[in-house]
């Protein structure tokens, strides 16, 4: 429970309002519930003719400082209420008292289920808010932490958290609010009700609760524990639908739907098995709470019959009745209470696993005192030494990117090109060493500004399912068709634009995917084209493609190099051959440097990689 007040401290401040108009509808509700109860003891009077008592209005100041005032509340309106109704019945006779009771009761009732209504209209607000809040925090935190967070991630277990968990939030702890806020109420003030009744009677009650709820928080503690191990392998069966769709051309190219379909049965097997065990204690709960509180009831009439039939009895038989009536009004609160204790314990399990995102740390801060950046000099890596775990990945790294120069990096895979370029936008930091603009390091500015200055064409081009328009304008605020317009001119990609169905507003498809790969390609470089950065990263942005098209996004790339200072990598090397300089980079260091002709002349790795691609 602990965990859950923690929750409800993290959430639902914003919506105080709507939780105290709630505590106060559940607090009417109740005690109209209560009063219409009380009806009860004068109805059984009137039908089996048991009070020969003779009431007389009693006078009643009521000073809310004064205690005696308090004690003589309970007696002083009960001796009223008794003496109108013998009153009615000596004028009217006992058919009309009926009727006026039964009058009285409907009346309660109504403005019982009205405050009941009102109770869970000022709840829906909560429950849709703080869920809305947790998918909006969840989905900045993920914007926000760095990319080594999802290499260790898998893609499809943050969709299951995002989606299975926060769902399963929803149903389990805030469809839970509004039983942990109403039935504790209702339990309290029907408890007051029993101890005004007899005391004696409701301390016998009170011993045998506790240990009811001992039994229930077993099982609760045992169902949360299986519910989280539910919710990992459910996102593990999420991984695989993500990787299944996300490789379905080469499971079939290989014939390998069987071998898939199998591992997914196995899991979903495993994960049909936990669930089945979650359901059996969840369902524990109501046929549990059930017999546990017919024992306690089958208990209390027989101390209570024990109290009545005695020489001595505090109460008569009628309002042990009302007692019984009150005291089983308390199962299906406290029912519920259980019930919504088992779906929180649910509820955490996934609480749990979206915290792994909403608190995970992030190691890419903005400075306290951040430094302006801007491009008029050079770019310079300073020994710069990076690691991902334990090797090094760069090892020593200097490098001078003078403005307005093309520097490429090229070399065998893994040799480290990516990696260099990745720290330069800060996606990850340098563990030794630093990387500094203008003298100014990189860590010393704010990240929207660094990254501001740099635009990116990769191998693979991210685009949105969007509309072309959308796309080339991601990232640049108010942009006018006439500009859009103009950088796909630039990148060669108005025409085929222009000649699809609604032109710029037409929908590229998931990923890009209703275009080929030249085109997607373009629609990314008239992205960058449109930003206009003076820092370019081009990472191998022509290795994926036919000759043809490769021509097309060689000449935009031309476009978008010129008075840029640009960094590439390359597979082809073909593509780099009027670079300003080339650095060969073998095993995280840079082995080589200068411009084509000189570094065939040197005869070494960068004269091995062109003679292999000639070959």
């Amino acid at each position: 429970m602990r965990d859950f007040i923690r929750i409800l401290r993290r959430f639902v401040p914003p919506y105080k309002k709507f939780m105290i108009l709630n505590i106060v509808f559940n607090i009417l509700s109740a005690i109209l519930n209560l009063f219409s109860f009380a009806l009860i003891i004068p109805i059984l009077q009137i039908l089996f003719k048991i009070n020969e008592a003779t009431y007389t209005y009693m006078e009643w100041t009521f000073h809310p400082l004064s205690l005696e005032s308090w004690k003589a509340m309970p007696e002083i309106l009960k001796n009223n209420f008794f003496w109108f109704v013998t009153d009615v019945i000596e004028t009217h006779g006992g058919s009309f008292a009926l009727i006026v009771m039964g009058l009285f009761l409907v009346i309660m009732t109504f403005f019982k289920v009205a405050t009941m209504y009102m109770a869970f209209f000022t709840m829906i607000p909560i429950r849709t808010g703080v869920v809305r809040d947790i998918r909006n925090q969840i989905n900045k935190k993920i914007t926000q932490l760095p990319l080594g967070f999802f290499s260790e991630e898998r893609k499809g277990d943050i969709i299951a958290r995002v989606s299975g968990d926060v769902n399963e939030i929803e149903a389990s702890i805030m469809s839970s609010l509004d039983m942990l806020f109403k039935n504790p109420i209702l339990i309290l003030i029907y408890l007051a009700g029993m101890i005004m009744i007899s005391w004696q009677l409701t301390l016998f009650v009170l011993i045998l609760l506790p240990l009811a709820g001992y039994v229930m928080g077993q099982v609760g503690k045992k169902l949360k524990r299986k519910s989280l191990e539910g919710q990992q392998q459910w996102g593990l069966l999420m991984s695989q639908i993500e990787e299944t769709l996300g490789g379905l051309r080469i499971i079939k190219a290989f014939n390998a739907e069987k071998k898939i379909q199998i591992r997914f049965e196995k899991n979903n097997e495993i994960f049909r098995n936990t669930t089945n065990r979650i359901y059996r204690r969840q369902q524990m709960a109501h046929p549990m709470s059930e017999f546990l509180g017919t024992a306690t009831i089958a208990i209390v009439l027989w101390y209570g019959g024990t109290l009545i039939l005695s020489s001595n009895s505090p109460i008569d038989a009628p309002t042990f009745i009302y007692y019984l009536v009150i005291f089983y009004s308390i199962i299906n609160p406290a029912k519920d209470l259980s019930k919504s204790v088992y779906s929180i314990q649910k509820g955490l399990a996934s609480m749990e696993r979206v915290d792994k995102i909403l608190k995970a740390e992030t190691n890419i801060h903005d400075p306290k005192n951040p430094q302006p950046i801007q491009l008029t000099k050079s770019i310079s890596y300073n020994d710069v030494w990076f690691k991902y775990q334990n090797e090094w990945i760069l090892k020593g790294i200097n490098l001078n990117i003078p403005k307005g120069k093309t520097i490429a990096l090229v070399g065998q895979s893994g040799s480290g090109k990516s990696t260099l370029v990745d720290l330069l936008p800060r996606f990850y930091d340098v563990n030794k060493g630093s990387i500094t603009i203008d003298g100014v390091d990189i860590r010393d500015a704010r990240l929207n500004d660094l990254r501001g200055l740099m635009g990116n064409v990769n191998q693979e081009a991210i685009l949105f399912n969007d509309t072309f328009f959308n796309n080339i304008s991601f990232g640049v605020d108010n942009a006018t068709q006439e500009q859009v317009e103009e950088a796909a001119r630039i990148a060669n990609a108005h025409d085929f634009i222009i000649a699809s169905e609604e032109g710029y507003n037409t929908n590229i498809g998931d990923r890009g995917g209703k275009l080929s790969g030249g085109q997607r390609q373009r629609v990314s470089i008239a992205r960058a084209i449109l930003k206009n950065p003076p820092i370019l990263i081009l990472d191998e942005a022509t290795s994926a493609l036919d000759t043809e098209s490769e021509r097309l996004v060689q000449d935009a790339l031309e476009n978008l190099m010129k008075n840029r200072t640009t960094i590439v990598i390359a597979h082809r090397l073909s593509t780099i051959r009027n670079a300003d300089e080339i650095c060969v980079m073998h095993e995280g260091e840079i082995v080589e440097r200068g411009r084509h002709e000189e570094l065939l002349a040197l005869n070494g790795y960068y004269k091995r990689l062109c003679d292999m691609q000639s070959f």
